[in-house]
């Protein structure tokens, strides 16, 4: 099995398999198993989920790194709230990238799934003139070997 290698800086922030951790110095990690994670600018706080696409990303986040409890509760909602914006919405791309998300949670490819959401997010930032989300800090990861880039969420 391949393993990803990570540099986190000091106060970055990371979610394992529903559980956050905060790193108290600069550090190197290696994934060396399948897990379910995100880091840095990936992670939304539940103040942030402000818009509805910002809402159906964080539903899907949490169908990905909630505890076991949560994550279909997580896929309930990103259901709910993808139905509601396809409704409201007249753009026929968000309307397409958010069923394909729905599409790859469902299938359990959350990680993809996300990607697809947050896209979504960046189209309603446009439309609405709203700005983007503040950056949060993040660590780049480094493959090494060959490390599987995205990571699954099996």
């Amino acid at each position: 099995m391949s393993t990803l290698v990570l540099e986190l800086r000091q106060g970055d922030l990371m979610v394992v398999n529903g559980a956050p951790i905060r790193f108290r110095n600069r550090t190197r990690i290696e994934l060396a198993a399948k897990a379910r994670f995100l880091f840095g600018k990936q992670i939304m706080p539940p103040e942030a989920a402000t818009t509805p696409a910002r809402r159906i990303y964080f539903a899907l986040q949490t169908a990905y790194i909630g505890t076991e409890a949560e994550r279909s509760g997580g896929l309930e909602a990103a259901r709910r709230l993808i139905g509601d914006f396809q409704q409201a919405t007249t753009s026929a791309l968000a309307r397409e990238m958010l069923r394909q998300a729905l599409g790859l949670a469902e299938a359990d490819d959350c990680y993809q799934a996300l990607k697809l959401a947050r896209r979504v997010m960046r189209h309603e930032e446009e439309v609405l003139g709203l700005p983007p989300l503040p950056p949060a800090r993040q660590a780049a990861p480094r493959p090494e070997g060959e490390a599987p880039l995205p990571p699954p969420c099996r």
